[in-house]
């Protein structure tokens, strides 16, 4: 990215990663607004898809704590370029995920960001991610915690660390750029969902 680009905090499909992390069938009733969260990640998938974003799912401590919800698993299945890890570290970004990004998707420097918890994984997962360079869109309408205090919270210390906070339907739209873009009806269509 041009620096301008650097400072806009522009989301092109070229330089763009979606990052889904934990949202694991194990936290059903315990995360405040999960459906919200699973509908607006499932949303980013389906526009990664559309938009050749490879995406980064994670699970914590799967063995233990179950997979990934059936919903986002289900719509995971026809992706094209999807990597899973497991991992006891709160953060997304474990050595397995940093290997893959400098080696596979180097070019990748913008990641968006989904899932749970707000004020763990995320907000770690968000920290790493600045700390190595990347620029952080938080989809803040893809994102929880157990309750709605902890969520603002962590959604205000990301901001402050400078993560840019963004919606499900910016984001997509920002990707598309332009309504001449060969995904367009798609992606429309995707948001009236």
């Amino acid at each position: 990215l041009s620096s301008a680009g650097k400072r806009l905090g522009r989301l092109l499909p070229q330089s763009s990663v979606l990052f889904v992390c934990d949202v694991q069938e194990v936290f059903r009733g315990l995360t405040f607004q999960l459906p919200t969260v699973i509908h607006g990640t499932n949303t980013m998938v389906s526009a990664a898809k559309l938009l050749n974003l490879p995406v980064v799912v994670t699970t914590q401590y799967g063995s233990r704590l179950g997979s990934t919800v059936s919903e986002i698993s289900k719509n995971l299945e026809d992706a094209k370029d999807v990597k899973i890890f497991d991992k006891m570290k709160f953060s997304m970004l474990v050595p397995e995920v940093e290997r893959h990004l400098i080696t596979n998707i180097p070019q990748r420097k913008s990641v968006l960001l989904c899932g749970i918890e707000t004020h763990v994984c995320v907000l770690q997962t968000c920290l790493d991610l600045l700390d190595k360079g990347y620029d952080v869109h938080v989809v803040s309408d893809a994102v929880s915690s157990s309750t709605s205090y902890n969520r603002s919270v962590a959604l205000e210390r990301m901001r402050q660390s400078g993560a840019y906070i963004t919606s499900v339907e910016s984001a997509i739209f920002q990707l598309a750029n332009d309504a001449s873009n060969p995904e367009f009806k798609s992606i429309s269509k995707l948001i009236k969902e």
